[in-house]
């Protein structure tokens, strides 16, 4: 059954890159139809990675990442229409919300003060620089920045406490997301730059499909 989940595994990470690649593909030239299809398909494929999980393997950790993974999706969707950012925001700060308990669930919550002060240095670097062009979504994305640093600082956590293959996967997950939500954050309150659509789907889809396939990797370990 294993060796059968695996096959499927495989496969669906070659349908996730398909899709991605097309969406952002569609994306860049301007093919908004398509572009609004594809791009939550690929999310449901990378959501789909968990459900090919033997059923005796459906740990909280699971359940809470296939949460987590859910509400980006929403967040995807809600995305597409510039008037449901706010919402699509709400959604994505609930997914990191859930991806924090997940990794605190799983090892417990885990205090590195180095690897906070790098990321929440970060972060604020980055905020502050931000900051003159958030106007209204002042408050709403400073809780965002704190709740995202908080679950990529536990998501790299993982890894500093335990060195395997899966959470290496998971740190880097949680980093990607980091980047593209900077990239996003950019885009929106500074100034859009060069490719940064293409940037930033694909470091979208690069951490989802990493924290999916990490986390089917811890279960099946």
């Amino acid at each position: 059954m294993v060796a059968k989940s695996e096959r499927a595994r495989l496969v669906l990470n070659m349908l996730i890159f398909l899709s991605a690649s097309m969406a952002i593909y569609f994306e860049l030239y301007g093919d908004r139809h398509l572009y609004m299809f594809l791009k939550p398909l690929t999310t449901i494929l990378v959501i789909t990675l968990l459900f090919v999980v033997p059923q005796k393997r459906y740990t909280p950790l699971v359940r809470t990442v296939v949460l987590g993974l859910v509400f980006c999706l929403l967040g995807d969707i809600l995305l597409l229409f510039e008037d449901y950012f706010l919402l699509g925001l709400v959604s994505f700060l609930l997914a990191h919300i859930l991806f924090s308990v997940a990794f605190i669930r799983y090892k417990g919550f885990y205090k590195n003060w180095i690897s906070f002060l790098v990321l929440f240095g970060i972060a604020g670097v980055l905020f502050f620089w931000l900051k003159p062009g958030l106007g209204d979504l002042l408050l709403p994305v400073s809780v965002y920045v704190l709740i995202i640093t908080f679950m990529a600082w536990q998501g790299v956590g993982l890894y500093l406490r335990d060195r395997n293959n899966a959470h290496a996967w998971m740190a880097m997950a949680v980093l990607f997301f980091m980047f593209s939500d900077t990239l996003l954050a950019i885009t929106k309150f500074k100034t859009p730059f060069y490719l940064s659509g293409p940037l930033i789907l694909a470091t979208y889809w690069i951490s989802i499909a990493f924290i999916a396939n990490a986390t089917r990797s811890i279960n099946l370990s």
